[in-house]
């Protein structure tokens, strides 16, 4: 088998398949987060194929040595550029790879990983990072999102859409019914085996929202309660809209207890215009937390950010997120909308490139001279923005699915009734606006 090492040139390389193991919540798995794949049973939003529509889900030893996982090793070893690594071979979501997190977290697996190999591209490696997503239970209906990552979503859209489970199979109630059956019987049991174990080093809790998933107060006191949060990475993705599981408080409870932990806080907007984008959101509320949160963090091995996602309608929201990074003195991690067709009008490539190329260089001009190395990665996902490929340039239909995308933002406007509308948001620039209407 050809392998080539990164001190050799492979560019292309990620531990994550010798380390990390996620689970979606239609029980779907994937290398990771990020990774762009045929859909097994159902499909996702950034799948490349569409699934069988047929609930198969596996066990982690069943994937985790299958001739997917196999072949992705072998081509990964060789120095191949994934297909199902284009999120990070092309920067698709943030300027910064997701691969560098785990080839900087788990660098001293890298070695074993080459060594540990087989033929065949089999490994005997356990899983030590695991990202498990139980449920799609969330409280939010973020306007970039969709039912299978919120239940909210799914409770609106059953009552909207007449034949909801046809185009929705996996929330059948078939489905639902099989899919808790194997969460309580195989993924939980898994999770809980690797902790008695003890060979988690990373767990990553995002969702849906994870503070609502029992399992995750569930197994964060057993890590904290067996004495291994000294050697666990606890990492989250939250909209930190609560803290608090019954008797038990996040930071109080869990994450004083671990010597490394980092919290990015999901949110993509202030005020009035971050309740637009992220339906359920408090603003301050969620401040109300953030500032709980400061007291816990201190900058360096236990990390709380602000994580951005840049949206057409939170587009006047950057500086605003800029300032509130600048005010508390805390990392800004920023990225865009993924847009896998021109229907997500959430993403900017939406707008006109040159109308984009303006105002995301207007608003880099004014922030830039102030910002700080925390705010580095909103400034080089600024640039990458100002000449990153249009829709025009990706799809042929690119105006129908606009005027889709259009129809598909006013039809979730008539339904959650919001104070301010995304024609608003639109006319604080004319050139924009005017756009906005000829649609």
């Amino acid at each position: 088998m050809k392998k080539i090492t990164p001190e050799e040139g492979n560019r292309t390389f990620c531990v994550a398949p010798w380390a990390h193991t996620y689970l979606s919540p239609t029980s779907e798995r994937r290398l990771c987060c990020a990774s762009t794949e045929p859909a097994q049973s159902f499909e996702q939003y950034i799948d490349t194929a569409e699934g069988t529509n047929e609930y198969n889900p596996m066990s982690l030893g069943t994937w985790w040595n299958s001739e997917h996982m196999k072949s992705v090793r072998k081509r990964m070893l060789a120095g191949e550029e994934l297909k199902e690594c284009q999120v990070c071979n092309h920067n698709l979501l943030h300027s910064q790879a997701y691969r560098d997190h785990f080839n900087v977290l788990f660098k001293n697996l890298i070695k074993e990983a080459y060594d540990k190999t087989n033929e065949d591209g089999s490994t005997d490696m356990p899983v030590v990072s695991f990202d498990y997503r139980f449920t799609n239970l969330c409280n939010f209906m973020c306007r970039m999102c969709g039912s299978n990552l919120s239940s909210s979503w799914e409770v609106e859209e059953k009552k909207y859409i007449k034949d909801f489970e046809t185009r929705r199979p996996w929330a059948s109630k078939e489905v639902k019914k099989a899919t808790a059956e194997f969460v309580a019987n195989m993924a939980e049991p898994e999770f809980e085996q690797a902790i008695k174990n003890k060979q988690i080093r990373e767990v990553y809790w995002v969702g849906g929202e994870p503070l609502m998933y029992h399992q995750h107060w569930k197994f964060m006191k057993m890590i904290v309660d067996s004495g291994q949060s000294g050697n666990v990475y606890a990492r989250y993705n939250t909209n930190l809209s609560r803290l608090n599981f019954k008797n038990l408080n996040l930071f109080d409870d869990i994450l004083s207890k671990f010597s490394a932990w980092e919290v990015c806080a999901s949110i993509d907007g202030t005020g009035s215009t971050g309740e637009y984008i992220r339906s359920g959101l408090n603003w301050d509320k969620w401040l109300e937390n953030w500032e709980y949160g400061m007291k816990f963090q201190n900058g360096r091995n236990k990390i709380l950010n602000l994580d951005f996602t840049i949206t057409t309608a939170g587009i006047w929201e950057i500086e605003n997120m800029f300032e509130l990074s600048l005010k508390y003195d805390q990392n800004i991690i920023t990225k865009q909308t993924f847009a896998f067709s021109p229907e997500v009008f959430m993403s900017v490539k939406a707008i006109p490139k040159h109308i984009l190329q303006r105002i995301i260089q207007e608003i880099l001009d004014r922030i830039k001279p102030r910002a700080t190395n925390k705010q580095k990665g909103m400034i080089d996902q600024l640039a990458f923005l100002i000449n990153q490929e249009h829709y025009s340039e990706s799809y042929d239909n690119w105006e129908q699915g606009i005027r889709d995308g259009k129809q598909f933002i006013n039809q979730m406007e008539s339904r959650r009734k919001n104070p301010i509308t995304m024609r608003e948001i639109m006319w604080k620039d004319k050139e924009l606006g005017e756009w906005y209407d000829s649609i």
